[in-house]
Order: structure tokens, then sequence, then C-alpha cells
């Protein structure tokens, strides 16, 4: 029988101010009250992504059911299972499906999720680093997989990173280079240049030198593929400057859900337009990434990447997520 235990969640709930307005705030909960699902894990880490911010905030798109928990990320142990896969006190991590969406997530001391859901932390990394990585480096090597998948090697040109900032632009900077390829990183913020070229990006650009407001088809070639965080008319322009058979994959929206770009770098060019599926991919290619997250593909700088912060402290980075005022990454450490 599952054990039930108080414990403490970050919780917003909708407020009468309006649909989209919520009061978050840490409250005592009751495991009791969690999903009947396989397995009780008691968490240890988790991480702050843009969509936990959408979220909390009430934003419509993420979380339908209030009173929520957020936290689309969670590392920790098995306290209960009725899944044979798992045993009380395996090291786990669980990232993407429905955890903090509607499925209470990560910012609480307590998850409960499906045996599916979860991933066995790899040898070669500690739950603490796993959820300094999270679903945003988890994004980050699944692209940079797809791009060397498609037969992109470190000679065959440069990479661009937009968005770089950003967790997924921080980590995608920080492996590609382990990786030995040369890095292209794009930001707004001219504060964090040093810090991009710290994570090992050989050439920072503002976001000025990549818009373009030619109305040309293609615009002449800058780099063979990149890693596009943002969308929108970021997107349209990386897509017109990528070289011959190069790739370009995407994985945001910060700057917008609609794509307006032309036909011609893909009928004249041969460029490749690849969406990064990481909150749906299959397991077994999950357990890959992670497996190369763990090993070859493990950034160097992760003690560099991170700040930590507890759940009494989440309110005022959810602001500063939003507004686009962070850099790297947020690690959350559930109490004891």
């Amino acid at each position: 029988m599952r054990p039930s235990k108080s414990y403490q969640a970050l919780v917003a709930n909708k407020t009468d101010q309006g649909k989209n307005k919520t009061d978050i705030k840490v409250r005592e909960l009751s495991t009791d009250n969690l999903p009947e699902n396989d397995v009780l894990i008691k968490v240890h880490y988790s991480s702050l992504n843009y969509k936990d911010a959408l979220s909390a905030t009430g934003i419509p798109g993420v979380t339908k059911n209030y009173p929520h928990t957020p936290g689309i990320d969670a590392s920790g142990i098995v306290e209960h299972s009725t899944d044979d896969r798992f045993r009380e006190g395996d090291e786990v991590i669980v990232t993407s499906y429905d955890l903090g969406q509607d499925t209470p997530g990560g910012f609480g001391q307590y998850i409960s999720v499906p045996g599916d859901w979860i991933v066995p932390l790899p040898e070669g990394l500690s739950l603490k680093e796993s959820m300094i990585i999270g679903t945003a480096g988890f994004t980050a090597a699944y692209g940079i997989k797809k791009i060397i998948d498609y037969n992109i090697g470190p000679v065959d040109g440069d990479i661009l990173v937009t968005g770089a900032t950003g967790g997924v632009g921080s980590l995608a900077v920080s492996i590609l280079a382990k990786l030995r390829y040369p890095v292209v990183a794009v930001t707004g913020k001219d504060s964090a240049k040093n810090f991009l070229r710290t994570m090992g990006a050989s050439e920072v650009k503002g976001r000025e030198d990549i818009y373009s407001d030619s109305t040309k088809p293609l615009l002449s070639s800058r780099w063979i593929a990149a890693v596009d965080t943002v969308g929108g008319e970021m997107l349209d322009a990386v897509i017109r400057q990528t070289a011959h058979n190069g790739l370009v994959t995407c994985c945001g929206n910060v700057l917008g859900g609609e794509l307006n770009t032309s036909i011609y770098p893909f009928i004249l060019r041969g460029v490749g337009l690849m969406g990064i599926d990481s909150g749906i991919c299959l397991m077994k290619d999950r357990i890959k990434i992670w497996d190369l997250l763990s090993s070859a593909w493990k950034p160097e700088n992760l003690d560099m990447i991170h700040r930590g912060v507890t759940i009494d402290s989440l309110t005022g980075e959810i602001a500063s997520i939003l507004k686009g005022r962070q850099t790297g990454r947020v690690l959350v450490r559930l109490p004891d």
C-alpha cells in the first residue's frame, strides 16, 4: 500500500482577478491526493523551464486544471512501486510526458507517475547533475543528435545556436563545443558574451546580426546547421541563411508560433527543417540520449551553467524567465 505522507510543494491556483491570473505559494499537501500511479518518488531536484513558468502563471496551453504543482523535470528516489521494473531506493529521472502540466510536478517533494515515464539514473550522472541538464539539456542533445544523424560533422561548417543564453541554448553550445563543432552563439544580451565563450562558443553574435529585412527568398549561406530555440522571424532568417544540404532543428516559440518563410531554401539548397519532439519522444530514444549525456556528451561546465534555488524563491525566478532575463539553468533543490 502506498504510504501516506505530508509534503511541501509550490502550488499555483487561479484567482478571481482574471482567468489567466494565479496565486503561487508553497503549501502543505498529502501524498493521498496524488494520482494513483505505479511509482511514488521522493523528489530531490527539479529545474525551472519556460513551460513551468507558463503553467505557474496560468497562461493557456500548458495546464488546464488548478490548483496545480508545476515542474516538468524531477530526479529522486523511488519510495514505493507496483511496477516490477522499479524498486524502493532506485535513483530515477522523470521528464516530459504530462509531468508538471496536468500531473503534479517536480516543484513538490513527491510525485506519482506511471513506470513508463521513468528513466533509471544512468551511471556517470548524479541526481543533481541530471536536473542541471533536465529537459533543456535533453532537448539540446536530441537536436544535436539529429544534426549528427544528418551526416553533418565538425569539419562541415559552423553550427548556429539561437537563444544561446537560455537553458536549451547554453547546453547546446556546451555539448557542441565538447564534440568539437565550431559554434556561433546568438544572444540579445551583451553582458552574456563572456559566459557564452566560456561555454565553448567560437563566435558570439547579436540578434541584429542574424535578422534580415531583405525580402530575398535566399540569403548568403553562413552556417551548415542550426539549433533554433526561439522560432518566429529568427527561424525564418536562420533558414534562409543555411548552406546547401544543411539542417535546421527547431524547439522553441518564444518569438511566436507562426513561421513565414520561403520555399526556396528547401528546393534550391536542400535545407532540412526538423522539429524536436523531446516531450513525447520514444523511450528507447530517451534512454540513448540520457546515456550520451552521462558519458561522451556530458557537459564539462555544469557547475558554471546553473544557479541553485529552493521552492520558496521560485516566484521571482518564474517572473524572470518569462521576461527573458535568465542565463543558463535554474536548479531547484527540494527540502529533505
